[in-house]
């Protein structure tokens, strides 16, 4: 009897071993399965990734031509798609094309020597925070962020400063009191990029609010109303304006140091997407110095 019990309990025990070792081997195919699995999504991803990498650059080389081709002419956004179907890559890419001469460049409300206001742009600035109805001490808060002394304008506004020119249009968050809220009303309308040493818009580029912010009451300019914003780019979409022209048409004296009727700083933005993935590519591109301002990649 003791023999007997003896027996069955070993082959309870070979049968727990047995089952035991299936287990671990069930688990462990399965995670080889699943690390091949993952490992091949990887290997594939990263292969598409480096395809949508050429094509969004192939879509940045074509823009270069594109802006380079224009001799001048460019006066408007523009917004391009193609594709490159293949039989196992689908890649679609879209580019688009802003002239940075047609934004408020944010850096030339302080001259170069980093300390004196430019009253100009300072005023036309504030204008243009009255027309997104924003408030009108933004333009103070990045005063202080760029210019080099430590005396604030406002309270609070020279915590934590740069003491320097804005390197990005993203740096306006790191600003104390102006808020996410406040970064995306203004943000469409701004640059970084351009001359310091004056205030100067692309008036064939730039928009109705751009355009309506632009003023020197000093000079006895005052704002283009809405109704003449309107009328000047209805005008200038069957022929681009010189700045003579933009003057006549709107009834002002705006000089050469305020605006400019040639685009020459071009922001490229391409994204290329297979899928769910999708490469990205940001460039700003002097056209007259020939070179880049900026580039990122993600």
């Amino acid at each position: 009897m003791a023999n007997q019990f003896k027996i069955k309990n070993q082959k309870g025990i070979a049968l727990v071993v047995v089952l035991l070792v299936l287990a671990l081997l069930t688990a462990m195919v399965t995670e080889f399965a699943y690390r091949v699995y993952t490992g091949t999504n990887d290997l594939y991803n990263w292969r598409d990734s480096q395809r949508l990498s050429l094509l969004a650059k192939s879509g940045i080389n074509l823009a270069v031509r594109y802006i380079k081709d224009m001799n001048d002419k460019f006066s408007n956004t523009v917004d391009m798609s193609f594709k490159e179907p293949s039989e196992s890559f689908n890649g679609e890419i879209r580019i688009k094309i802003e002239d940075e001469t047609g934004k408020f460049n944010l850096n030339s409300l302080v001259y170069p020597d980093g300390r004196t206001l430019n009253i100009t742009a300072y005023k036309s600035f504030q204008r243009l925070l009255e027309l997104l109805s924003l408030d009108k001490t933004i333009a103070d808060r990045i005063v202080d962020w760029i210019d080099a002394d430590t005396t604030p304008n406002i309270t609070g506004s020279e915590n934590m400063t740069k003491n320097s020119i804005l390197s990005s249009v993203d740096e306006l968050l790191l600003i104390n009191g102006i808020n996410r809220s406040d970064y995306d009303k203004l943000s469409p309308y701004v640059t970084v990029y351009g001359a310091r040493d004056n205030l100067i818009i692309n008036v064939n580029t730039a928009g109705d609010v751009v355009l309506m912010s632009l003023f020197d009451k000093s000079k006895g300019i005052f704002p283009v109303t809405k109704d003449k914003a309107n009328f000047l780019i209805l005008r200038r979409k069957n022929k681009p304006l010189s700045s003579g022209e933009f003057n006549s048409e709107a009834g002002t004296s705006f000089s050469a140091n305020q605006i400019t009727d040639t685009a020459s700083m071009f922001s490229i933005h391409a994204i290329a997407t297979n899928g769910n993935i999708k490469r990205i590519i940001d460039m700003v591109m002097n056209k007259d110095k020939g070179r880049i301002e900026y580039w990122r990649e993600y």
